[in-house]
């Protein structure tokens, strides 16, 4: 056999292996990232949704400006984690319905929370500019991927209810409608 038919075969399969997890996210079920720990007896009592895990907000990241930004500032808030990158189309199609529905919900207590996986913060701050970000956008870290991923695909977006429990994983880009479903119901 061809050593070329056997390179496209093998790749075949291994995008169609790849592509596995997000075909199961778009069923609507909640996903947990798999280094998210299971939630503890008595956070369920609390809380909101059916939850797969509780988030970690144990982390120090900073913004497009390089300034340290605490992420558990964001406790006992709705959060929308939005990781994502500039070079991402897919990631670009769901910025205008992020940047109206912080607008919307904010004073409600919702926290959009962007984090770019790879960007500048140059490339960042052009980038929001342009697109008229007003969530805050904080760079990646190690240890957030260790506790969130591994990631197969950009975006990736992670709810989590006031309690901390993580609610819903998107694999993908998902309209605004819902979003908006989602943070209605966590609100």
């Amino acid at each position: 056999m061809n050593s070329r038919w056997i390179i496209a075969g093998a790749a075949a399969l291994s995008l169609g292996l790849l592509t596995l997890p997000m075909l199961r996210a778009r069923s609507g079920e909640p996903l947990r990232p798999s280094s998210v720990p299971s939630v503890p007896a008595g956070a369920a009592e609390g809380a909101t949704c059916d939850a797969e895990g509780v988030a970690n907000f144990d982390f120090v990241l900073k913004n497009e400006h390089n300034v340290a930004v605490k992420m558990a500032d964001y406790k006992g808030k709705v959060v929308l984690l939005n990781f994502w990158a500039t070079w991402c189309g897919p990631c670009k199609t769901e910025i205008p319905a992020f940047v109206e529905l912080y607008d919307k919900y904010k004073d409600k207590g919702l926290v959009i929370v962007g984090i770019s996986v790879d960007d500048s913060p140059e490339q960042l701050q052009a980038f929001m500019k342009e697109f008229h970000m007003n969530y805050p956008v904080l760079q990646m870290h190690p240890d957030v991927e260790t506790a969130y991923g591994p990631f197969y695909g950009y975006p990736t977006s992670f709810f989590v209810a006031r309690d901390g429990s993580i609610c819903k994983k998107h694999l993908g880009p998902a309209t605004k409608e819902q979003f908006e479903q989602e943070i209605k119901a966590l609100l």
